[in-house]
């Protein structure tokens, strides 16, 4: 009886299998970024607008030192007591309420987004006026 062996080793590599893995997982990953909502602040750029224009009577400042102290119209104020004041002002005008938060070369960037943050909260224009340096 004569059985032959059969030692073919075959040299193809079959790619069907891999390539299905690949698009199920582009179409995972491209349904996954679609739920993630991005962290950020929202920022009004400047643009050209229709609307009134603002007058720089009623427009509050806010300033913040290079240590971190915050000054409201030039009184120095902590930031729970500059939240509250916001919180009074805004709720008490009958339009939107503007602030313009100026801080200092080098001041803490975590004490300007703290800024923003309330102004965001409580729907208050922020206008951040920098320096040029």
């Amino acid at each position: 009886m004569g059985l032959k062996k059969r030692n073919k080793v075959s040299a193809q590599f079959n790619m069907s299998s891999l390539t299905d893995i690949i698009f199920l997982l582009l179409i995972f990953f491209m349904l996954t970024s679609s739920l993630v909502a991005p962290n950020a602040l929202n920022l009004k750029l400047p643009g050209s607008s229709r609307t009134s224009k603002v007058s720089t009577d009623n427009i509050d400042n806010v300033t913040i030192s290079r240590r971190g102290q915050y000054f409201f119209n030039g009184r120095r104020i902590s930031i729970g007591d500059l939240e509250s004041t916001l919180i009074r002002k805004a709720r008490a005008s009958s339009r939107k309420m503007n602030i313009t938060i100026s801080p200092a070369p080098g001041a803490p960037t975590e004490f300007v987004v703290a800024v923003m943050d309330i102004a965001m909260r409580y729907n208050i224009n922020g206008i951040l006026a920098t320096e040029k340096r």
